[in-house]
């Protein structure tokens, strides 16, 4: 994989001597470096971690268009988003930072991730242990105080991002586990169809939490191919 590429999973990956900082990347570097890849493709569909399914096709100009949008259990507004401990302490990098990310291990990381899946829904041993190597490789989990900028660009562009989402034509849905610590139920629901009431909501299982793709993949993919095929 490139270096430009690794840059779109959040640093996780780079060489600890070419590492950026990704708070400094910004989100908008990452569409723009799957380009070269992506103008290969007539239609796709591209999943991210902070819970978006978009839908794109090319035009006649080659440009590439988002034909729609599904969100999930990703912490769209600052304002319901309640990050875990662990992340407060990392996202200001302050100094204890450098401290607990070359602490971090396995034991921390697994019980830290439990706590945001399902009490029926948690990751067998192998899942964690797979998820932790794909964060180790490289010495990826230096830069997880990095990554965590998001939580204060989301905060910092609050209004460019979710105007993005109220002023979009193209059709728009929540898959929502709520059971979510991060995104409480009913706190973000009610607000996210207050702010955005033309887009339609599916809400998983009772026990369905952070991550509704891993927990419940059927209900996930059923909900959205409901979406796609109603319009």
């Amino acid at each position: 994989m490139a270096e430009s590429e690794k840059a779109g999973m959040g640093g996780i990956g780079f060489r600890p001597e070419s590492r950026p900082r990704v708070g400094d990347l910004g989100i908008p570097c990452v569409p723009s470096q799957l380009l070269g890849f992506l103008n290969s493709l007539p239609k796709f569909f591209l999943l991210s971690r902070g819970g978006a399914v978009p839908r794109y096709e090319h035009n006649r100009t080659g440009s590439i268009l988002i034909k729609s949008l599904c969100l999930s259990n990703g912490g769209i507004f600052p304002e319901t988003h309640r990050p875990r401990l662990i992340q407060k302490v990392l996202k200001d990098g302050g100094l204890l930072a450098p401290i607990i990310t070359r602490l971090m291990n396995f034991f921390f990381f697994s019980r830290g991730l439990g706590a945001v899946f399902g009490p029926y829904t948690q990751p067998s041993q192998a899942e964690y242990w797979d998820m932790w190597a794909a964060v180790r490789t490289n010495d990826g989990h230096l830069v997880v105080d990095s990554i965590l900028q998001y939580i204060n660009q989301r905060k910092k562009h609050r209004e460019r991002w979710v105007g993005a989402l109220k002023a979009t034509s193209v059709p728009l849905h929540l898959i929502y586990g709520p059971l979510d610590p991060v995104n409480p139920h009913p706190e973000f629901l009610q607000l996210y169809k207050k702010v955005l009431p033309a887009s339609t909501v599916s809400v998983l299982d009772d026990h369905i939490s952070h991550y509704p793709q891993l927990e419940d993949p059927t209900g996930f993919l059923n909900a959205y191919l409901s979406f796609i095929d109603s319009f």
